[in-house]
Order: C-alpha cells, then sequence, then structure tokens
C-alpha cells in the first residue's frame, strides 16, 4: 500500500478485483468444472464414462466367469451340464410323466425343452446376478471410482458367454435329432441381442432395488420359478392354456411376456418340425419393444441412484 498527498489529502491505492469477486462458491465450482464429490454425472457424460470402462466390463466378465466353477473337479464343464441336468428333470417330469409335449415327438420336443431352458437361464442368472451386482461388491465400490452400471453390464455379459458355451451343445443335439444348419439359424444373431439388451437392464433394475433391499436376493428365486413355469419353459404355451380352458386375455399376457417371446424366437429359428413352421410378425415387434423399454428404462433407473451406491 502507498499513500500519496495531494491538496492536504491522503489517497490510499487499493488492490485491482479479481474477476471472481462476488462469486458463489456453487458459481466458482461451476466457472472452474469441478464438482462435487460423487455426485452423479449427466446422462450423456454416465455413457461416455462406462464406455471408457469397456475393457474393464470384458474383463471382470471374464474373471468370474472363469471363478464361477473354479472349486469344482468338472470345472467349466458344469456351465453346460447344469442346464442340461434340468432339461433331463423337466424331460422326465413333463415329457413322461405330465404329458406336456402338446403332440410333440422326441426329435421336436427335445431341442424345444432345451433350447427353452437354455434361453430363460440366460434371463434368470442375469437377474440372480444383477440383484448381487452392487450389494455382493461393496469393496470394489467403495475402494474405487468408476461407474457402477460397469457391474450388473459385466455380470449379464458373464451370463450371454456362458449361453454361448451351451450352444455349442445345444447345436450338437439340434444336429443328432435331425436339425440341420439352414438360414433361419442366422436370426439367432439378432434374437441373442435383443434379449442380452432385455437382459441388462432387468439387471440394472434388479441392481438398484438389491443394493437397499438385501432380502430381495433371497425372494428372487421364487419369482423367477413362478416366471419360468408361466413362459412355457417345458410345454407349448399355447397348448397347456388351451388344456386348461385359460380366458383369451390370460393367454395373450403369457405369451407376450419377455421369456416366452425370445424362447420363441430362438425355438423358430432352430428347431424345425410342424410346430415351428411359422412366426408371427407382431413377436419380433415385441422383442424390440421389451428390449428398449427395459433395456434403456433400467439403464436410467439405475443412473439416477449413481451416487448412492455403495454407501453405508
Amino acid at each position: 500500500m502507498s499513500d500519496t498527498t495531494h491538496g492536504g489529502a491522503i489517497a490510499t491505492s487499493e488492490p485491482p478485483r479479481s474477476p471472481d469477486d462476488g462469486l458463489s462458491p456453487a458459481e466458482l465450482a461451476a466457472k472452474y468444472g469441478l464438482t462435487v464429490s460423487g455426485a452423479r454425472p449427466s446422462l450423456t457424460e454416465y455413457v461416455r464414462q462406462l464406455w471408457a470402462r469397456r475393457h474393464f466390463i470384458l474383463a471382470f466378465s471374464r474373471a468370474k466367469l472363469h471363478a464361477q466353477y473354479s472349486q469344482a473337479k468338472l470345472g467349466q464343464v458344469w456351465q453346460v451340464l447344469t442346464p442340461l441336468l434340468n432339461a433331463a428333470v423337466y424331460y422326465f417330469i413333463f415329457g413322461l410323466l405330465l404329458g406336456g409335449r402338446g403332440g410333440m415327438e422326441n426329435d421336436e420336443y427335445i431341442p424345444f425343452l432345451v433350447t427353452g431352458v437354455f434361453v430363460f437361464t440366460f434371463t434368470q442368472t442375469s437377474v440372480m446376478s444383477g440383484v448381487r451386482s452392487i450389494s455382493g461388491n461393496l469393496g470394489l465400490v467403495r475402494a474405487l471410482h468408476f461407474p457402477r452400471a460397469s457391474l450388473p453390464v459385466s455380470f449379464s455379459l458373464q451370463q450371454l458367454q456362458q449361453l454361448l458355451f451351451s450352444m455349442i451343445v445345444l447345436v450338437v443335439i439340434l444336429v443328432g435329432l435331425g436339425h440341420y444348419p439352414g438360414p433361419l439359424w442366422l436370426l439367432v444373431v439378432p434374437a441373442l441381442l435383443l434379449q442380452f439388451l432385455f437382459n441388462t437392464g432387468l439387471a440394472m433394475i434388479m441392481a438398484r432395488l438389491g443394493s437397499k433391499t438385501p432380502d430381495l436376493a433371497q425372494l428372487m428365486p421364487f419369482v423367477l420359478r413362478t416366471w419360468m413355469y408361466a413362459s412355457g419353459v417345458m410345454f407349448p404355451l399355447a397348448y397347456m392354456l388351451e388344456k386348461a380352458n385359460a380366458p383369451g386375455w390370460l393367454a395373450g399376457v403369457l405369451e407376450a411376456n419377455p421369456a416366452a417371446v425370445y424362447m420363441e424366437l430362438m425355438r423358430y429359428a432352430l428347431i424345425d418340425g410342424p410346430h415351428h413352421q411359422s412366426l408371427d410378425g407382431y413377436v419380433w415387434l415385441l422383442a424390440a419393444g421389451w428390449a428398449l423399454v427395459i433395456g434403456i428404462g433400467g439403464f436410467v433407473y439405475f443412473w439416477k441412484a449413481e451416487e448412492r451406491y455403495g454407501r453405508g
């Protein structure tokens, strides 16, 4: 500070004003690009962050896949053996004891059953993995900063890889029973992509719910079992509904449920036979609609609670 005398008055020079003077802390943070620790990013930024972690997502899914049966003597063989054993049990109960074939012979019913078991298991395991994806990985969530959606996406990707292993066995069964590759087999690719998008969105919904409600993991097996019986995994849904004299609206609801839709697409693509010669066009519309609504909706629903995951 310097003082000068002019006409008996003392003038004091003031330091220059900063351009930031008068700005509130929030305005200062916004001006210099600072954000609150743990704050939820914008949806566009969140998508960008998730894409940037794509290599981590893939590596994490592979590591989980290899670790899943690491303690078992048969190792990764259980990836295929488990759904095959389930299919064998369902064949004995529904195919032989209860007469749930709907007029199909073994060469058509066995591929029908195995395809249904594999496709539904894909959704079932994605949901169960999603429920535990946050609550079961709290150490990782609290220790590292990354978009939490990486976890349910990674677990869904793990289940997709497991399904692809199972598809090898399914192809062997199909060819062994006289169902040879044809142009319709190409429809497997879009059908699986739509189901994967649906499964990932559903896994995100369940991840958000499961992060705050641990008991959900105990409840979901009962919900999923009910869903399985209502989707025609072990028997032709239309045949059983007709046999039970179910009202038309109930038949429409059950046949439009996503698990039944994705199974119908896969069965139409892979199986030759009188029960799988045609497919209504609306089935593809339903498959795409479920994938978009649940896939995108589940992602947005999960993103809205991003800053809360791992607290407590």
